[in-house]
């Protein structure tokens, strides 16, 4: 990449540390989403690493793909689409427990992540949401279903409107709520607590948990990402992120 989006540190007691960190609001290009899946699951094949803990620096956890390069190429939708699905699959398909640090924003592939995630810590600032149908795409639904159940979760795409970390807390979607200069700690912490344990343990217990789960997330994901690409064929998609860029409402 030409310019770095995150950056990871691995810890003397196996905690791999990966931080999002593009400027101003973590919106990663092509090349961004397709590396972050790459370290990710590179991440989880070390042995050394016990656990992963994913936050971002900035004014948000993650704000999704970066619309304006889309907009300057639409075709780059489809290296786009490649690398949420590895970044997603990577986390929910890791070898390790994978716990997610967000704050401000948490938008598009950043529901992706959490909703992929095992464990979930929110700042009090944290906001979650799928404003997809306003930037003329599909996805992510099937991850945020996996966070907020089918109703709360149909609400929330077709409104656009964002649920705040309190409420996400009282649906059980995140694991805690903590201030904003805590975040990190706490998911250290906890992060922690599991390196601790058995390594081929908890390792045993990923997999394990994972396979329990209703339904394949990655196959629920690729049949979202068919739409994306019907979306991106009507002239309305064109109108969304060509009102999004030019900071003005879109005309239907």
């Amino acid at each position: 990449m030409s310019i770095q989006q995150f950056h990871s540190n691995i810890h003397d007691n196996g905690v791999a540390e990966l931080v999002i960190d593009r400027a101003p609001v973590n919106a990663l290009n092509a090349a961004g989403w397709n590396g972050l899946a790459k370290e990710i699951e590179a991440l989880g094949q070390r042995p050394d690493v016990r656990v992963i803990v994913i936050r971002a620096e900035n004014r948000g956890f993650c704000a999704g793909v970066d619309i304006k390069e889309l907009a300057t190429n639409d075709k780059l939708i489809i290296d786009v689409n490649a690398g949420n699905y590895a970044t997603f699959k990577a986390v929910h398909l890791n070898k390790v427990p994978v716990i997610t640090a967000v704050h401000g924003f948490v938008l598009g592939g950043g529901i992706g992540i959490c909703g992929a995630s095992d464990i979930v810590i929110a700042a009090e600032d944290a906001t979650f949401g799928l404003p997809e149908v306003d930037r003329g795409a599909m996805g992510g639904a099937a991850h945020l279903q996996r966070m907020f159940g089918v109703q709360k979760t149909r609400y929330l795409f077709f409104t656009g409107e964002m649920i705040g970390a309190a409420e996400a807390l009282r649906l059980g979607a995140i694991e805690r709520v903590v201030p904003r200069e805590q975040l990190r700690d706490v998911a250290m912490e906890i992060a922690n607590k599991i390196a601790a344990k058995s390594p081929a343990m908890i390792r045993i217990a990923k997999e394990a948990l994972t396979g329990i789960e209703d339904g394949n997330l990655e196959d629920k994901y690729r049949w979202e990402q068919g739409f994306t690409l019907q979306a991106y064929m009507s002239p309305d998609s064109a109108e969304t992120r060509s009102a999004f860029v030019e900071k003005r409402d879109a005309k239907f």
